[in-house]
């Protein structure tokens, strides 16, 4: 459990996005195309509650799950420097995967990712009530990755 700056917080937990991908400068057998259902671990802090007594509510993040669920529900998840990139985009156009470029495909970096959108949108929605101040980004059970921080804009004293 990551600790809150403020003394409201919550998590929600997002599953079940199965996808697959490589990790192409990797010695071992991670170079290889290999799957997992990623799942996701949000925890979010408020400077003070909603209307209705939550620091999130939890039915708001309708438009942040469809986005996990474009990126990562079967997709076939590449870097943008993977020396087969172009045939992956053919593959793509061929309908034959889902193609997502990404920086990196990595559950660390993955991690980040999720933490930036999430801060986008509550941003942008609760203009710095809320914020995502960490990220579990979990490949199966024995795997994750995690990235906390607060962002700069975020003052827990409101």
């Amino acid at each position: 459990m990551l600790v809150s700056p403020t003394p409201y917080s919550c998590s929600k937990a997002f599953s079940g996005y199965p996808c697959c991908h490589r990790q192409w400068r990797h010695q071992g057998h991670c170079r290889f195309v290999h799957g997992y259902s990623r799942s996701f671990n949000l925890w979010f802090a408020a400077t003070g509650l909603d209307a209705c007594g939550f620091v999130v509510d939890f039915s708001s993040l309708r438009p942040f799950e469809e986005r996990l669920r474009q990126q990562f529900d079967h997709t076939f998840l590449v870097n943008a420097d993977d020396p087969l990139l172009a045939e992956w985009q053919r593959l793509h156009d061929l309908q034959a995967i889902d193609l997502r470029v990404m920086e990196n495909v990595g559950m660390e970096a993955t991690a980040a990712l999720i933490w930036t959108w999430a801060n986008e949108l509550l941003r942008e929605r609760d203009g710095g009530r809320t914020c995502c101040f960490g990220v579990e980004a979990r490949e199966n059970s024995r795997n994750a990755a995690t990235y906390s921080a607060v962002p700069a804009w975020f003052s827990a004293q409101g």
